[in-house]
């Protein structure tokens, strides 16, 4: 049963989105009470998903509310090329064992969003794998390499001299082509996507399809408040990260960017955002609906107990200055390790150049004490409580 309310339609058409191309088109199809094939892909080229992408993925799910068959599309085969959009050089082709173990968990990631039941998944390497040289052709005869060029990111790396693959050309060809394959009715993305979403468009007409409207959705800044959100830049809430990490990381967001993050990471009312937008302009501690967006997101990924339990422990470790009630325990078979090694190597840095900053920054302490020289060695045949930053605790020991 396809759902054709009015306040319905305008939530999917409205809420999070920045552009529908073309609107009235859509208006029309979602009215008509014809299910319609909504396409969201996504590439394999990291491990973890985050609210970010949960940005999309909630839209996805506004549309599977509504009795529409949501297509999430793995790009096996286009993660060996990898999306230029938005990037000043091209990237390294990965290998098929790198997509695999990226891709393991996407859609149980993806599931914490969508009714994965009614989902139909896709991996384009069932089509692209097989393309002929004489289908390629074809394919690229569709576009013009001024077309091509005519998106802003590649314009601007001609201009700066700087290389593009001609593997780099055919990334917007094959999304498209994706579109003809899947015959979607609707494509969303970010709208660093725009180009890309528009060309399945023009593949759709060429196939004599009807053609795809797209909508894209906004581009959702870190933690912070400046890069979008991605793992590579190291301000990302996962959405597969604890109850106690995720309320740490939204109490870090800037101020400005509390009712952005309520409106396209929760799913507080509209009219309740504005009010507290409203609240905090006028001069309302932002504090407490900081803390409001944070359970609002942990309600999302775990549920409502884990969200006040996170707030708890907040409140302990940073207002009260107290250690956390659950502070994992690891144990090694060796006598000592590196302080180095040992952050790097157990997920509290993502590296060991990373370690080696937090410690000239004096973000880590041993059992309480900071620590500022990265060559020291932790004995582990006594128990010993690391931390990292403000959020990151460890109890490691010989075991």
């Amino acid at each position: 049963m396809i759902n054709t309310d009015d306040k319905v339609i305008n939530e999917i058409l409205d809420r999070g989105v920045v552009e529908v191309h073309i609107r009235k088109e859509l208006e029309k199809k979602l009215k008509s009470g014809k299910q319609l094939r909504i396409k969201f892909g996504i590439d394999p080229t990291g491990s973890d998903l985050h609210i970010g992408h949960g940005v999309v993925l909630k839209k996805l799910r506004h549309f599977q509310d509504a009795g529409h068959k949501v297509i999430l599309l793995i790009g096996d085969y286009t993660a060996k090329i990898g999306d230029p959009t938005g990037r000043t050089e091209t990237r390294k082709m990965l290998t098929d064992d790198q997509i695999k173990e990226n891709m393991k968990s996407y859609t149980d990631q993806a599931g914490l969003i969508l009714d994965m039941d009614k989902i139909e998944v896709r991996y384009n390497s069932e089509w692209l794998a097989k393309l002929e040289m004489a289908e390629l052709l074809q394919l690229t005869s569709i576009k013009t390499v001024a077309q091509i060029l005519h998106r802003s990111d590649f314009k601007k790396r001609m201009q700066e001299d700087i290389d593009i693959s001609l593997s780099e050309f055919l990334y917007p060809i094959m999304q498209g082509y994706d579109s003809v394959i899947l015959k979607a009715d609707v494509e969303l993305g970010g709208t660093e996507q725009t180009f890309n979403m528009l060309v399945g468009r023009d593949l759709q007409k060429h196939y004599e399809q009807r053609q795809q409207d797209v909508m894209t959705v906004p581009i959702l800044e870190g933690l912070d408040g400046v890069q979008k959100m991605s793992k590579s830049y190291d301000n990302y809430i996962g959405l597969t990260d604890t109850p106690e990490e995720m309320f740490g990381k939204v109490m870090s967001i800037p101020d400005n960017l509390i009712t952005k993050y309520l409106e396209l990471a929760t799913e507080v009312s509209l009219d309740e955002i504005k009010k507290i937008e409203k609240a905090t302009k006028d001069g309302e501690n932002p504090m407490q609906y900081k803390k409001f967006a944070a359970k609002e997101i942990i309600k999302i990924y775990h549920d409502e107990a884990a969200a006040d339990k996170a707030e708890e422990q907040f409140t302990k470790v940073f207002s009260e200055n107290k250690l956390p009630d659950d502070i994992e325990l690891r144990k090694f078979a060796e006598d000592s390790i590196n302080i180095v090694e040992l952050i790097a190597s157990n997920e509290l840095a993502s590296s060991k150049s990373e370690a080696k900053r937090l410690i000239d920054q004096g973000a880590v302490k041993v059992n309480g004490e900071k620590l500022v020289n990265p060559d020291q060695s932790i004995d582990l045949n006594k128990e010993t409580l690391i931390q990292v930053g403000k959020r990151k605790f460890l109890k490691v020991v010989k075991g």
